[in-house]
């Protein structure tokens, strides 16, 4: 599991630099690379919302698991 959110947390840098690399060296004019950045930026948004909803909801299905009596048997 840490390995994963390591995993995704390193592809969201490399995709952070990786855009940013390409902003500053793109041909755009000023305003053309501001709009560009602020609709990266609203769209980046979204997807770390979008992540941390999915990441809630695993683990809220997790813990009702854990608060889950045992299942078949007595202890």
């Amino acid at each position: 599991m840490n390995r994963y959110l390591s995993f995704l947390v390193g592809i969201m840098i490399g995709g952070l630099v990786g855009a940013t690399f390409a902003m500053l060296f793109a041909p755009a004019s000023g305003d053309e690379l501001r709009g560009q950045i602020r609709q990266r930026a609203i769209t980046l948004q979204e997807d770390v919302k979008t992540a941390a909803s999915a990441r809630r909801a695993e683990l809220e299905q997790q813990l009702a698991a854990l608060k889950a009596p045992p299942q078949g048997g007595q202890f």
